[in-house]
């Protein structure tokens, strides 16, 4: 579904990405760790069309999106969520949910998908009314990730979901997180709660200093001695 390879990305003079490759297939839950630093976050915002990759090729679905503005790139299917939520404080959760299907005309295809939101997040159609900035940051990632799926994405990218929750919170994510998986969206999934993120995933990447260091499948990550020291601590024996 989506095959990144070989991208440089700079910042400035700065070299952020050092021809990073990698694929995500379809139905699969795809993590990238590493630490603060490692440019994660920036190969989410370069795939999504946010940020320009100065080398390198991008393929969504088989079409080259390297170049493709970020508005078009959601049109084809790609949704992301990005890092600190970026919900709108001063819409109520309706608008912002709105906002997520600005590419569809269809209202009975709107409709249709906010419903599907709030069966996933019932908290959200409590509130429904409610200004997002005076829900609580669980709350307003649930309201991220149900704006990201209101335009039915094939592929939904996610920029640290767990951020700031607490532990009962960061488990209820993860598990709408498989949950949305199952019902058939591909998901990329970037988190600095490495433990978390393997548990769910199927393939995972780690990434150091723009560059990636391992890969393999999520099991196997999870057992390397290398991974378990850098990023798991003691969360498992």
């Amino acid at each position: 579904m989506l095959t990144v390879n070989n991208i440089q990305v700079y910042y400035g003079a700065i070299q952020a990405l050092h021809g990073i490759s990698f694929e995500v297939n379809e139905g699969e839950i795809v993590t990238l760790i590493g630490a603060n630093g490692a440019g994660k976050s920036t190969t989410l915002r370069t795939i999504s069309g946010l940020i320009r990759a100065k080398s390198g090729l991008i393929e969504f679905m088989g079409q080259d999106i390297t170049k493709t503005p970020a508005h078009k790139i959601v049109k084809m299917g790609l949704a992301h969520v990005p890092e600190g939520r970026k919900i709108f404080p001063n819409l109520t959760v309706h608008e912002n949910l709105l906002m997520g299907a600005y590419t569809k005309s269809d209202r009975t295809e709107i409709a249709a998908s906010l419903e599907n939101v709030f069966q996933r997040f019932p908290r959200l159609k409590e509130r429904e009314k409610q200004h997002a900035g005076t829900l609580s940051g669980g709350e307003q990632q649930m309201l991220a990730m149900g704006r990201g799926l209101m335009c039915k994405p094939s592929l939904l990218i996610l920029d640290e979901p767990s951020m700031g929750l607490s532990p009962i919170l960061v488990e209820e994510i993860f598990n709408i997180i498989q949950e949305i998986n199952q019902l058939g969206t591909t998901v990329l999934l970037v988190e600095q709660n490495a433990f978390m993120s393997l548990q769910i995933a199927h393939r995972a990447y780690v990434l150091e200093t723009g560059r990636i260091l391992l890969s393999g499948t999520a099991a196997d990550l999870q057992a390397n001695p290398k991974v378990r020291s850098a990023y798991l601590g003691d969360v498992i024996e």
